[in-house]
């Protein structure tokens, strides 16, 4: 099994076994923000219901809320609290664009002391950072040429990032569609900023790219963030235009697909998730966690290189998908071998003993091709791979004395057909559980 670097073998406790795998030690520290404690949330504050952390620092408690130095202002009228940082902003900014601000600030209030009126009776919101919410706000102040350096080549990505998903999650339309189209522009721009620090070899060196740098780390969390805020805005060209990037940074380095395979399960992106498990499934040394635990997306530590092949570090569901997978596309390749795919003759193809002729003489190629050098040298749940090499034989075959020239011709479009069958449904082959 190529991309499992040898078929898994079951001990006395029925986990599965890998050879090159055993010596590994897998490190439990992760390179993402840590767990932090879930708060409660207020109820006019969280208009999105969105999920989220809120640091608590036993220091900073003591100290009591800070005062932010940009977006406290003397003169504002709506005091917010973000973590352990006070801002007084205006209440008919935080309105506008029909936000869920506007919403909230009609609440009748009842006998309570009026929300947002003081440092002792904040507007508490939750599931944002200090760092998010304010560039959020910046962009609710900047001046014309303040936003205009949001165009450039130079552009902040992170802080348009934060800014179009504070802008979904309290319903910002406006400078949420804004936010989106500028960072479809940086992302358009050729040659694309997020490969500029992602160190690029060719290929014939031998040599295995440094993708865990600090730089090459920044632009895999970039990716990662950008590929979730397209999802969470329901933004289909940025998320189309960051899986086809995603989709050709796989051959720089495996792990870019096992950051893909991992997006694709939390997002439940289907059209992402077959191509990045066949990636891994191909290319990598699997080595499997005993937990579901959470695997750090961005690595920040290389990976050994096992004859070429990197390891990649799966959970137990991933496991059983790529088995499952391995198992589903090589009884496709059983079938496959033993009987060509079918194709129709031509009308030009004539009497019944010419078609008889094509059928025979394409099932003599058949035979003869399956069994090169360099369709046995794949992988046996290679099968795209194999159906390629099949039609560059087929190329070279030159002319068979018994296949008319457009019965030839339907034969290779039924190969290449073949192939776009088995792409498309590629995620169909990598679920656990029940056959295919």
């Amino acid at each position: 099994m190529a991309g499992l670097a040898a078929t898994p073998t079951l001990s006395d406790g029925d986990e599965p076994v890998y050879p090159e795998a055993e010596d590994i030690g897998i490190s439990q520290r992760r390179t993402t923000a840590p767990q932090r404690k879930r708060a409660r949330h207020h109820s006019a504050s969280q208009p999105s219901g969105s999920d989220s952390d809120v640091l608590s620092s036993p220091v900073m408690a003591l100290k009591g809320p800070q005062r932010d130095e940009s977006y406290y202002f003397c003169d504002g009228s709506c005091i917010l609290r973000i973590e352990n940082t006070l801002f007084n902003v205006h209440r008919t900014i935080l309105s506008k664009d029909q936000s869920s601000f506007s919403t909230m600030f009609t609440l009748p209030q009842g006998e309570l002391p009026t929300e947002g009126a003081s440092d002792d009776s904040p507007i508490v919101l939750h599931g944002d950072t200090v760092e998010e919410f304010r560039n959020f706000l910046w962009v609710l102040y900047a001046l014309p040429h303040e936003l205009n350096t949001l165009r450039s080549p130079q552009a902040d990505l992170n802080r348009l990032i934060d800014i179009a998903r504070i802008s979904s999650k309290y319903s910002f339309k406006s400078t949420e569609t804004w936010a989106l189209d500028v960072i479809q522009e940086f992302v358009d721009r050729k040659p694309s900023p997020l490969l500029s620090n992602i160190p690029l070899t060719f290929p014939f060196l031998g040599a295995s790219p440094n993708v865990s740098s600090p730089a090459a780390i920044d632009s895999k969390a970039q990716i990662t963030s950008l590929i979730r805020l397209a999802q969470m805005c329901n933004h289909a060209r940025l998320l189309e235009t960051m899986v086809t990037l995603l989709h050709q940074l796989m051959s720089i380095s495996i792990q870019y697909a096992h950051l893909a395979m991992s997006l694709a399960d939390e997002l439940d992106i289907r059209h992402l998730r077959g191509i990045a498990y066949l990636e891994v499934l191909q290319r990598a040394v699997i080595v499997p966690v005993q937990s579901h635990q959470d695997i750090p997306l961005v690595e920040d530590e290389g990976q050994d290189n096992v004859d070429g092949r990197e390891r990649v570090m799966v959970n137990p569901t991933q496991q059983l998908r790529l088995l499952s997978g391995y198992h589903r596309l090589s009884k496709v390749w059983e079938r496959l071998r033993v009987a060509p795919p079918q194709f129709d003759h031509a009308q030009s193809c004539g009497a019944t003993w010419h078609q008889h002729g094509c059928t025979q003489s394409w099932s003599d190629f058949w035979k003869e091709k399956t069994r090169t050098e360099g369709v046995l040298a794949l992988g046996t749940s290679d099968v795209i791979g194999k159906l390629t090499a099949i039609v560059k034989e087929f190329d070279k075959w030159g002319s068979a004395t018994y296949m008319h020239h457009d019965c030839r011709t339907s034969a290779r479009r039924s190969i290449q057909d073949k192939i776009k069958q088995i792409q498309d449904s590629l995620p169909d082959y990598f679920f656990e559980g029940g056959e295919y």
